[in-house]
């Protein structure tokens, strides 16, 4: 008998009890806006810095509206004007290269390796072409950055990291977004922690935060951000600087602090269901695993895998197949953008120049989501199907792999 998945891809875990009862109490109190305070308490948005800084190992917390926020915030706050060239990956999802057309910047791809990191050779090419580079760490792969950090420091190359995937994850020990100048987190639902939307900056540069909380739309309120630097880091004329008007809530606040106490143990989960389904793929033919390397830490809340040099009708076929049997996969070669899955070619308003490589290896990648709700034996049974269809692919594939006889 064939076996199928009954499962959903896209059903999270329910919120904690302790953060339902946390929302009430803000409800009832009718106090959501992270202002609306009574004397010197911080309120669930100041404490929700607090501990994520502290989670974090961070000097400085600012909650905002969402991941994609985050970005255009930080890419505002340390100084990118309109007309100016951005560095960022060719392998990313839409908000990405969106904040950098938000501010008015231009984005200048860089190429993708097999490993799904920024190629890094590339980039040293291309780091003259811009003084920021804001780093996407794509679906949670962590590139060396010990190296990335030498060429942009050299090269006196701002790092801004998207950590949207990494939260949790470290490279040689360091958590990700502790390299960079500022990091951005998300907390959009089908993200470490889920508050619907909702965004997180970290940075240990006082001015910088300074003027993300003024831009964030702080009303002069400084002293409302426990988390934030002190008054002299902010600047005498803080009318100034534009308000942007997209702070965090204190409902969505609520939300998230009690998911931020069991964050750790969701992490190692969702990495234990990762290792799950590369075991069941391991050695399958014709299909290629993404090497994680011994200095890399990572969460495992989506895994990739790559069908290189298969052509286009066959890659088509093993997603056609495996969805008849509950599995869904997502493929970054597909002619048109479907559902979150989009690459540089279809971003028309960047203007993207060709990234061969980046090209050639998107071709062939597909992509799944692994929500806390499967179970181990459940990816265990998603192993298998894929496997199976994989296989049974080959049919299609083969002509294009095997020599024409003369």
């Amino acid at each position: 008998m064939t076996e199928t998945f009954t499962g959903n891809f896209t059903q999270q875990t329910p919120i904690p009890e302790a953060a339902q009862q946390a929302a009430l109490r803000v409800m009832q109190s009718g106090r959501l806006h992270r202002y609306n305070l009574v004397g010197a308490e911080p309120g669930e948005a100041g404490l929700l810095e607090q501990e994520y800084a502290a989670w974090q190992g961070a000097r400085f917390c600012l909650a905002v509206a969402s991941g994609g926020t985050a970005l255009a915030l930080a890419l505002r706050a340390v100084g990118v004007q309109s007309g100016e060239a951005v560095l960022t990956n060719a392998f990313t999802l839409a908000p990405v290269p969106g904040a950098v057309a938000a501010v008015g910047a231009c984005p200048v791809f860089v190429e993708v390796t097999e490993d799904l990191v920024i190629d890094l050779d590339d980039l040293a090419a291309k780091i003259g072409q811009a003084r920021v580079l804001l780093l996407s760490h794509m679906r949670g792969h962590l590139c060396d950055m010990d190296r990335l950090m030498r060429i942009c420091d050299a090269a006196g190359v701002t790092v801004i990291e998207d950590c949207a995937h990494t939260m949790g994850a470290r490279w040689n020990g360091v958590r990700s977004g502790q390299h960079g100048r500022v990091a951005c987190f998300s907390t959009q639902t089908y993200k470490h922690m889920n508050s619907g939307e909702g965004g997180l900056l970290t940075s240990a540069d006082a001015a910088l935060m300074a003027r993300a909380t003024i831009l964030s739309g702080a009303y002069m309120f400084f002293d409302r951000h426990p988390a934030g630097p002190s008054r002299d880091a902010y600047p005498d004329n803080p009318a100034e600087i534009p308000n942007m008007s997209c702070r965090m809530d204190h409902l969505r606040a609520a939300l998230l602090r009690p998911q931020l106490a069991t964050l750790d143990d969701n992490c190692a989960a969702w990495t234990a269901r990762y290792r799950r389904v590369e075991d069941g793929l391991r050695n399958t033919p014709g299909l290629t695993l993404i090497s994680r390397p011994e200095a890399e830490a990572y969460v495992g809340s989506s895994i990739q895998f790559r069908l290189p040099d298969w052509p286009p009708e066959a890659i088509a076929a093993v997603l056609s197949r495996c969805k008849t049997r509950g599995v869904e996969l997502k493929w970054f070669g597909a002619p048109q953008p479907t559902g979150f899955t989009s690459r540089y070619e279809h971003w028309r308003y960047a203007d993207p120049a060709p990234q061969p490589a980046t090209n050639r290896i998107l071709a062939g990648l597909l992509d799944m989501r692994l929500p806390l709700t499967f179970s181990l034996d459940d990816c265990s049974l998603i192993a298998r199907i894929i496997r199976d269809e994989v296989t049974a692919a080959q049919t299609i594939a083969r002509p294009h792999f095997e020599p024409t006889a003369p």
